[in-house]
């Protein structure tokens, strides 16, 4: 985030970290409840806030704060992610 013009420090950047940062946020709030249930929505927030990240990723790309590789790297973590959570939700789908 080191190449977005200053304008999107507290702009763009921000929605992104702070995005990121729901992601693992509501997995440890999730895992902190007593109810699969609860544990299981909780999991489907952090997937919404990885998506979220995504589509931030994709405007930067867009407006060329960052270049094609730059992209492929984090949508190849993204997608690294997403199946990471997609297993964790299928762990608690199975105990409801």
């Amino acid at each position: 985030m080191k190449k977005f013009p200053p304008e999107e420090k507290f702009a763009l950047c921000d929605q992104i970290r702070r995005a990121a940062v729901s992601i693992t946020s509501n997995i440890a709030e999730g895992m902190g409840r007593v109810s699969e249930k609860d544990k299981l929505h909780f999991i489907e927030f952090a997937f919404g806030s990885l998506y979220e990240t995504m589509s931030q990723i994709e405007i930067a790309l867009d407006l060329e704060y960052i270049n094609e590789e730059e992209y492929n790297d984090v949508e190849n973590q993204v997608t690294q992610i997403a199946r990471m959570l997609s297993g964790l939700r299928k762990t608690y789908l199975s105990r409801i």
